[in-house]
């Protein structure tokens, strides 16, 4: 497909991170875009004041006519769409082309240079990463982002279209029609088991994506995992080595080795073990690019991070108040270690909601063990997102799991209330589903508390 000959593009599922990213993509590109999505939020708001056109009823005639022109009109839907949606099932039945999301972003990147980051954590963090570095180094290129930067306020960066650099993402097996020229994995740890059916097909599914490299491509993999790659590590024997690491004022400070040289004094402003292994291969693949180390040195101490990633909402001598994305029990236990490095003798109240039955069903004796390390922890119902309830999965069964008295099940009417009712001074609000809609409304509570 020429995309070059479309001139409407229709998203079904318009408000998602990744859909949202590709129709600012189209808008800059002088295409019209609209779309239909579930739910009015943020993303849907600036998507508006762009120019998109995007009703939140699964109804046609909310649909302006020129999107019904088979030729010139392209559909992109997202997999977590129902089956039975009605707009999308009128364009599958009446010749349109009609492509998900990751198809359209194999088609983007297929005529550029592809750095494409994948793994089961840390994708968003590093794209957004890499992404800011080679716009620093003034690459021309573009980066998909997974969540909104907070340098950009925007999940595009785009500063041309020789270069893309995009999220590879695992679920669905998305990853698998991308071919990039550069392409990391983080990590793969089991997840999305409702898709795979078990650890191993997941660990196949990476394999066969570091098969999709381009015959001269190179594959960065964190040390430890199964495949062959230049390899990174923190404090340990790699290709690229983040090492004699200092925390000056929250700051990180450290050297990169790298196969040539050593990088000295590099800055990174993001706490937590995790996020500094994020930034060392985001370094690793701008330098490998050809990037000046002088150049990356600047950047990656510019960089403010991803919203909703250890994001600080409130942070005062009285009180601190963060927000994470974090719902896996990997990245549950990353973010704890980052607060724990960043406050080592203060308490800390962690107020989780579980994401996808299946997820918890799946992994509830690990969730359980990441979260009762925490001083105290508030649970939430399970958000269910595209899922059906499983019997017997939910969050009083995952509750009794944790092996802490301080605990509690509550509604995320009673989470301010709970906050105030406590002596700890340091909260976490952690999760994937709509904990996010939340924030705001604590954050302007607990200032007014504090």
């Amino acid at each position: 497909m020429n995309l070059n000959q479309i001139h409407n593009v229709y998203f079904v599922g318009i408000g998602g991170i990744g859909m949202s990213a590709l129709a600012r993509y189209f808008m800059a590109a002088n295409k019209n875009v609209a779309g239909y999505d579930k739910t009015k939020t943020e993303i849907t708001d600036a998507l508006e004041n762009l120019g998109a056109k995007i009703h939140f009823i699964d109804d046609l005639n909310d649909i302006s006519a020129q999107y019904f022109n088979n030729h010139g009109t392209l559909i992109i839907y997202t997999p977590a769409v129902s089956k039975d949606h009605g707009e999308l099932n009128y364009f599958f039945d009446n010749g349109f082309k009609v492509l998900k999301r990751s198809e359209v972003l194999g088609l983007i990147t297929k005529n550029t240079i592809c750095l494409a980051i994948a793994g089961t954590h840390g994708k968003t963090t590093t794209t957004s990463i890499l992404g800011h570095l080679l716009y620093e180094c003034d690459i021309e290129m573009t980066a998909f982002l997974g969540g909104i930067s907070e340098n950009y306020d925007s999940n595009l960066i785009q500063n041309g279209n020789k270069v893309t650099v995009v999220e590879a993402d695992e679920f669905d097996r998305s990853f698998l029609t991308l071919s990039p020229d550069y392409a990391c994995i983080t990590s793969m740890d089991a997840d999305h088991l409702d898709i795979y059916g078990s650890a191993e097909h997941l660990k196949e599914s990476f394999i066969a994506f570091s098969k999709k490299l381009k015959p001269e491509g190179k594959l960065f993999i964190k040390k430890g995992l199964p495949l062959n790659g230049i390899t990174y590590a923190i404090e340990e024997e790699a290709d690229y080595i983040a090492h004699n690491i200092k925390i000056e004022n929250g700051t990180y400070v450290f050297d990169v080795k790298t196969p040539t040289q050593n990088i000295q004094n590099l800055k990174f402003n993001l706490p937590g073990r995790h996020n500094l292994s994020n930034a060392l291969i985001a370094l690793a693949m701008a330098v490998e690019f050809g990037c000046s180390p002088n150049s990356l040195s600047n950047a990656l101490a510019s960089y403010k991070g991803v919203k909703r990633r250890f994001t600080y909402q409130i942070k005062t001598d009285d009180l601190i108040f963060i927000d994470d994305y974090a719902h896996h029990p990997e990245e549950i236990k990353a973010v704890y270690q980052a607060v724990r490095e960043m406050y080592p003798n203060q308490k800390v109240l962690a107020i989780f909601q579980p994401h996808l039955f299946s997820r918890t069903k799946d992994f509830a004796d690990e969730f359980a063990s990441s979260l009762e390390k925490f001083d105290s922890i508030l649970l939430l119902e399970i958000y269910p997102a595209r899922e059906l309830p499983i019997e017997g999965v939910n969050s009083q069964w995952l509750l009794d799991k944790i092996n802490n008295s301080n605990k509690k099940l509550i509604s995320k009417s009673e989470i301010v209330n709970e906050i105030n009712k406590s002596d700890i001074k340091i909260i976490l609000t952690i999760g994937a589903g709509d904990i996010g809609d939340e924030v705001k409304n604590i954050k302007e509570n607990l200032s007014v508390a504090s």
